[in-house]
């Protein structure tokens, strides 16, 4: 619920143009839409920074779709995680203008067009090549939010030296989002590297003793490197929705003081 059209309402009430009876049921919109297979929360950008994001997973095309146009009928950027092919296509139809990023499997539509601001950077550093799906998630995931990204790609632990060439751009970062499988030893590395938080995004990725990711989260949990938090396998969007929240409360302070 964006605080402009609820402004909007309440000055058409005061100036005699809406009813009550009808500017009761546009406050109702608001907040909500009710589809009766799914209840669309559009009081989640106050509360949270972003949109309500669609989980595709298990959902049905149509419903996929018309959750989708409601969405961005308001204006507002989106993103839908965990899509495919013909879920795009479907989304395009009526939304040409979104974009499927289809090593990741999510969509967006950018209707914001935010200038992020390169001075706070999102860092997304991944172990190696087969990690990249669930880092691009975390990515995409923090630039739909109107965040600057950077990647540093496969330089997990086996090569280590390929990570300590950037380590500059490491201790720039604001935030660090480390994803890896394997035993997930990167994140740990990364952690006592830099000051800032790092989040760590253990994989699935690994052979039959990871334990199709189990052994890269509790490698990161048990990590001797302070400051560094753990979401779920495979979880990209959380990590990436995480760090886009920290840098939003960054630039908020940054905003009010001038600094």
């Amino acid at each position: 619920m964006a605080a402009e059209e609820l402004r909007d309402i309440l000055r058409q009430v005061q100036q005699g143009q809406l009813a009550l009876e009808a500017a009761e049921r546009a406050l109702q919109d608001l907040w909500r839409t009710d589809l009766g297979f799914a209840r669309i929360d559009h009081h989640r950008e106050a509360r949270k920074g972003f949109p309500e994001v669609i989980y595709c997973a298990g959902k049905q095309l149509a419903d996929i779709r018309e959750i989708f146009s409601r969405l961005a009928r308001r204006g507002r950027n989106v993103l839908a995680t965990r899509a495919d092919a013909d879920i795009y296509q479907a989304v395009a139809a009526d939304w040409p203008d979104a974009r499927f990023h289809a090593r990741c499997r999510a969509i967006t539509l950018d209707q914001e067009h935010r200038a992020p601001d390169p001075h706070v950077p999102i860092l997304v550093v991944c172990a190696g090549t087969s990690d990249i799906p669930v880092a691009e998630e975390a990515a995409v995931t923090a630039r739909i939010m109107g965040h600057h990204v950077e990647e540093i790609y496969d330089v997990g632990v086996a090569g280590i030296h390929r990570l300590l060439e950037h380590q500059d751009r490491l201790r720039a970062a604001a935030v660090v989002v480390v994803v890896a499988g394997m035993e997930g030893a990167l994140a740990s590395v990364v952690g006592g590297l830099v000051s800032a938080p790092v989040i760590a995004v253990p994989t699935s990725i690994g052979y039959g003793a990871n334990f199709a990711g189990l052994a890269a989260l509790l490698g990161m949990l048990n990590s001797c490197s302070s400051g560094v938090a753990v979401v779920n396998i495979d979880n990209g969007f959380g990590a990436g929705y995480t760090a886009g929240l920290i840098v939003g409360r960054i630039l908020s302070a940054k905003n009010r003081t001038g600094f």
